[in-house]
């Protein structure tokens, strides 16, 4: 059976965040990270099926969506290899590491015309967190560190990032086209139901 209490406490501890200003990025952030971390110390509550990855693309499984779409938290599964395309998400987001590792291309718009610039590469281990938004730097490519093995990233956005309009980017020119990315799962994990503990 799963330990559903970390994630619940971070489901409440975010909807307590939201309560106030939406707005305020960097507090926001900083409320969140801590529960994140919890989240990500321990690997047993995440359901097997929003765990499992696809042969040919990595997956995004929604977990929880706020009902005012103030936060979402996300599980991405990346198979062996796969990778994102260079993409935006214009909302603050939070990144934590739950199994295996992944590595962060981070770049910039150079221009019209232009390729994104690269501003530097991070490995993301397990137990490790990373932050975007527009603020600090809201674009970036990410791949699965590991040919041989899947890894999952649990995420945490101050939107409901699969409703959210995005953009991909063109690694030779820089053109930007816009995508929503929607989840991989049409359901909703239940981690309120206590019928079995």
């Amino acid at each position: 059976m799963s330990n559903f209490s970390s994630i619940r406490h971070l489901i409440r501890g975010m909807t307590d965040a939201v309560a106030g200003d939406t707005h305020d990025e960097p507090r926001l952030m900083e409320r969140a990270r801590p529960l994140l971390a919890d989240l990500i110390s321990s690997d047993d509550w995440l359901p097997d099926e929003f765990a499992q990855p696809h042969p040919e693309h990595y997956q995004q499984y929604l977990l929880y969506c706020d009902p005012h779409e103030r936060f979402s938290v996300v599980s991405f599964v990346w198979g062996p290899g796969q990778r994102t395309p260079i993409h935006d998400h214009t909302v603050w987001g939070l990144i934590g590491m739950l199994r295996g590792a992944e590595v962060c291309e981070g770049f910039e718009l150079a221009g019209e015309g232009s390729p994104p610039r690269a501003t530097g590469t991070v490995r993301l281990e397990a137990g490790g967190i990373e932050a975007v938004s527009p603020r600090i730097g809201d674009i970036h490519r990410v791949s699965n560190a590991f040919d041989d093995r899947a890894s999952i990233s649990i995420h945490v956005y101050g939107a409901n990032i699969g409703g959210v309009r995005r953009h991909v980017f063109d690694p030779l020119t820089g053109a930007a086209k816009e995508f929503i990315s929607g989840y991989a799962s049409p359901n909703m994990p239940n981690f309120w139901d206590r019928s079995r503990a």
